[in-house]
């Protein structure tokens, strides 16, 4: 069976040029052309494409939230992102949108081709320079501490939390405040919510609550 794939691009002629290219491959059949997100959003309800190309920079409604809307109305539609645009912003908010595949326009034929056989499988194609961008992020967000959900049944705001860090030192109230940039009254109303919320009297009961809660 074929491919039914919708092109969705404001510039005609790319459009042509890309729908002439896709049109002689013998399993992918070229259902319809739009030159904007509502337009896509319309003819993929009717045609059901297995796969659709979106541009990201378009009128009346962009590929970003096209994508969105497509990917919650029909999960089974498989949307690669085709655009000019590789930074960071366009690429996560692409794939955030519920994008499968993300290429430039300068992509190869033989990569294009691989990227829709690979979202008609329902599998995810990434332009050897998103992968890496892709990757970079995870890589980042993994070196970030795992923030353990609190067992409280008011959890410790961020604020909190750093203050509560600061008991650990032999600094006074005064000189935390000096530390955090605040004021003196600004850490004691800090300092009394957290003994609130821990259930505690002292710096002490303070430090082995949230020592046995792992809070520090």
């Amino acid at each position: 069976m074929s491919i039914r794939l919708l092109l969705v691009d404001d510039q005609t002629l790319f459009r042509d040029g890309l729908g002439t290219l896709l049109a002689a491959q013998p399993d992918i059949a070229v259902v319809g052309e739009a030159a904007d997100g509502e337009e896509a959003l319309r003819l993929a309800a009717s045609l059901q494409p297995d796969v659709v190309l979106m541009d990201l920079q378009m009128p009346i409604l962009d590929g970003v939230e096209a994508t969105r809307r497509l990917h919650a109305m029909q999960p089974d539609c498989h949307v690669i992102v085709l655009t000019t645009f590789d930074e960071d912003e366009y690429v996560f908010e692409g794939l955030r949108a519920g994008a499968v595949g993300y290429l430039l326009k300068d992509a190869s034929t033989d990569h294009l081709l691989e990227a829709i056989h690979a979202a008609a499988r329902g599998e995810s194609f990434l332009e050897p320079m998103v992968a890496a961008k892709v990757v970079a992020e995870f890589t980042r967000l993994c070196s970030q501490p795992i923030r353990h959900a609190q067992p409280l049944a008011e959890p410790l705001t961020e604020r909190e939390l750093e203050i509560l860090k600061w008991l650990k030192t032999d600094l006074s109230t005064r000189e935390m405040a000096e530390h955090l940039v605040v004021s003196i009254n600004t850490v004691k109303t800090q300092l009394k919510s957290i003994y609130d919320k821990l259930d505690v009297h002292s710096r002490e009961e303070a430090l082995a609550k949230a020592r046995a809660l792992k809070l520090i």
